[in-house]
């Protein structure tokens, strides 16, 4: 399975723009820019996409990793903050609450660590990786 997206820039790294597309057209020409990275601008940028990328990839790991426990989770809620510093990304943090009848504290832990540990985005990703894992109910 290949996917793909594409980014088009146009100016300088400050004063220009560019748009980035999906191949599912979930993002369709969406604007980024400088300040959409490094200030309030309106529109998107790539950081905020790895989030949500780690996110959802690390929802769906965890919730294949508690099947094969035999646990079905009611909800998973992942929230993915990346940092960026001096031009590199230092962390993706993940905080994570889930509803899980049956799992117990060890259980959920232990599945959130396999899921952090192999979610393709975490295997993808070559900073530190930490995180907050919540069972609730």
């Amino acid at each position: 399975m290949k996917r793909n997206a594409t980014a088009v820039w146009n100016g300088s790294g400050k004063e220009g723009a560019g748009t980035m597309s999906t191949q599912s057209g979930v993002l369709n020409n969406n604007q980024y820019s400088w300040s959409t990275r490094f200030a309030d601008g309106i529109g998107t940028n790539p950081e905020e996409l790895v989030a949500a990328a780690h996110a959802g990839c690390f929802s769906m790991k965890l919730s294949f990793v508690l099947g094969a426990a035999n646990l079905t989770p009611d909800k998973i809620e992942t929230t993915c903050t990346i940092t960026l510093d001096n031009g590199a990304i230092t962390n993706s943090h993940l905080v994570v609450k889930a509803t899980v009848p049956g799992a117990t504290a060890e259980s959920f832990a232990a599945a959130a660590a396999e899921a952090k540990a192999n979610c393709p985005i975490s295997k993808l990703l070559n900073t530190e990786i930490t995180m907050e894992a919540t069972l609730e109910g």
